[in-house]
């Protein structure tokens, strides 16, 4: 395959210069002589060179005003210039520079030298030109893969809250009486932790938290009343105390089936918080909780805020032992177990959005 001839125009006032350059470089180029920069506009409005060989002492328009307007116009700013001039002073060459010259030849010059000077300006022009295809094509490679990535996390993600919501209904199918509790205590729990940021409390926790990672390990946290006897979990009436001992073992039975799980998995960031609502939800703020009597602070966060959402939800639901509460006297006897129970400080901020848990119910209901 014939290799394509680089264009180059040179432009110069003085025809016999032209002549000699062109007659120099037709070998080796096509070569576009033309006598002044107005021509050079002209011709490149249908020819785009590879370099222009520029006179800079010329009428009307100047090689300096003229390599100007090159730079000003995007289709040309890229074009290689190279001075041909007979100045040889240091501000000249560095005026020339300054305004984007690649190179700077002083007239007269050597032929060979004049040609070795076009082949390192047109060998850069064109390393630049594929080192800039090569960062395009890099960076369409890199979008791409990132979009694919960002899909696969989503597939990841989407399957794993699948899982998740599938286990959680599960307890829910068994459990006959809890019907939404899941639903409705992810909704109790992003009200409270976005009203825990909005003011300010708990913060050096709450921020390095994955809310929707926190949201989603929220739903299994009685997963371990799938090992509990449809008898006692259904039983029409109250517990019996030996029946209510075998009800807590769900929560050590709960954190070993997700610890089996994170045992098993690589990916399971969204089940460490899983782990704690599941461990300790049944805790109490003055250590008379279950399973192991953790109190105050010991209890981690998670677990605090469980608490208040299960016990809420629990309160307004229709139980064998009882009827519903109202939303009034759930919130009623929520707060009358501040420093007790729960957590008094997340209390404080239970009592600023307890409306908004009206709400949730009523849109259940509704």
């Amino acid at each position: 395959m014939e290799q394509v001839r680089r264009k180059i125009i040179l432009v110069d006032d003085v025809k016999t210069n032209l002549a000699m350059g062109k007659d120099l470089l037709k070998t080796f180029y096509e070569v576009y002589p033309v006598l002044s920069a107005e021509r050079l506009f002209e011709l490149m409005e249908n020819v785009t060179p590879d370099l222009i060989l520029l006179d800079i002492e010329m009428p009307q328009i100047n090689g300096y005003e003229a390599i100007q307007r090159l730079k000003a116009d995007e289709r040309f700013a890229d074009i290689p210039v190279i001075f041909l001039t007979a100045k040889d002073d240091e501000s000249s060459e560095m005026e020339g520079f300054d305004l984007g010259a690649v190179d700077y030849v002083t007239k007269p010059f050597s032929g060979p030298l004049l040609l070795k000077r076009i082949s390192n300006q047109l060998l850069i022009s064109q390393q630049k030109k594929e080192l800039l295809a090569n960062q395009e094509a890099l960076s369409k490679h890199a979008d791409n893969l990132e979009v694919k990535v960002c899909e696969k996390t989503a597939e990841v993600l989407e399957l794993q809250n699948a899982i998740i919501s599938t286990m959680a209904d599960l307890v829910e199918f068994r459990d006959k009486m809890t019907g939404g509790h899941v639903a409705r205590t992810q909704k109790y729990l992003r009200i409270l932790v976005e009203a825990m940021i909005e003011r300010g409390i708990y913060t050096d926790v709450v921020l390095y938290w994955d809310l929707e990672f926190f949201l989603l390990s929220a739903q299994l946290h009685d997963v371990g009343k799938i090992a509990i006897s449809d008898l006692i979990l259904n039983k029409p009436g109250k517990l019996t105390s030996d029946e209510f001992v075998i009800m807590m073992t769900h929560v050590p039975m709960g954190v070993d089936a997700i610890e089996q799980i994170i045992n098993k998995t690589s990916e399971h960031a969204f089940l460490n918080h899983a782990v704690l609502i599941a461990g300790t939800h049944h805790e109490k703020w003055d250590g008379t909780g279950y399973p192991v009597g953790l109190r105050g602070e010991n209890i981690p966060l998670e677990g605090r805020l469980m608490a208040i959402a299960d016990v809420y939800d629990a309160l307004i639901s229709v139980r064998p032992y009882k009827e519903a509460f109202t939303h009034e006297e759930a919130c009623r006897i929520i707060e009358e177990s501040s420093g007790t129970q729960f957590d008094p400080v997340l209390i404080e901020v239970f009592r600023a959005v307890e409306d908004q848990f009206a709400q949730v119910v009523s849109e259940f209901v509704g």
